[in-house]
């Protein structure tokens, strides 16, 4: 089971340092990772990065900025991120290789680049409403392989172009958001899946906001996805 829990990425999708805290409190031994986001990390700054850090050294942090920037400005980003002692960092592939590298230059060894290829609320038509003549899977598909081109520790994408993104870049993480168990609402959300249809389809890790954090007891929904992953994994 702990290899099941491992894989349990939770969103500390919330809006200040007390309820991270007190999330993070009930979360403790029953997930393998908290993610940080733009909404926390923008409010409470660097700070509750290393509060999470000391207060549950057993919890990795996952530091999910999505960075899109020039080379210089993004790698100097993750210099400052790689202080804080996070796991992983997460960028947008559509920037490109060098970009792509500049950050997996500047990471080294202790933090692990993500690329993040189209995001899940993300569908067809929000696609060719930003430009791209290309739908969401070729677009995760040429992401993917300059991901693995630049030396990305892994990459985020929907289930859906799970298989066509271990074909390209079958060595990296694969780490899958828009986790929703059966019957769970959707929310904002395009291309979602269930933890074990995302697991069985190569998905190293997955990342499960809000059916954890609005849940009358956000430990027991933990531990339901953790048995659910441990249910497709090899005995």
């Amino acid at each position: 089971m702990s290899t099941a829990r491992s894989r349990l990425i939770v969103a500390l999708d919330v809006p200040d340092r007390q309820s991270a805290l007190a999330l993070a409190d009930r979360l403790a031994g029953h997930v393998g990772m908290l993610k940080i986001g733009l909404e926390l990390f923008v409010a409470e700054g660097p700070g509750i990065v290393r509060e999470l850090r000391e207060r549950h050294p057993e919890l990795e942090l996952f530091l999910d900025l999505k960075l899109h920037d020039i080379p210089n400005t993004m790698a100097g980003a993750i210099r400052s991120a790689s202080s804080l002692g996070a796991r992983f960092v997460t960028v947008h592939a559509g920037s490109g290789i060098a970009h792509l590298r500049a950050c997996v230059d500047q990471a080294g060894d202790s933090t692990g680049i993500l690329a993040v290829t189209v995001l899940t609320s993300q569908d067809a038509q929000a696609c060719r409403e930003a430009g791209h003549t290309r739908s969401p899977a070729e677009l995760v598909k040429i992401r993917a392989q300059a991901a693995a081109e630049a030396g990305c520790a892994g990459l985020v994408c929907s289930g859906q172009e799970l298989e066509s993104v271990v074909a390209v870049a079958p060595d990296l993480f694969k780490i899958v958001p828009g986790i929703r168990p059966a019957g769970a609402d959707v929310g904002d959300q395009k291309r979602v899946m269930t933890p074990a249809k995302a697991i069985a389809a190569g998905a190293t890790h997955l990342v499960v906001g809000r059916p954890i954090h609005t849940a009358p007891d956000p430990a027991a929904a933990a531990d339901a996805i953790v048995e659910e992953i441990a249910s497709v994994l090899p005995s």
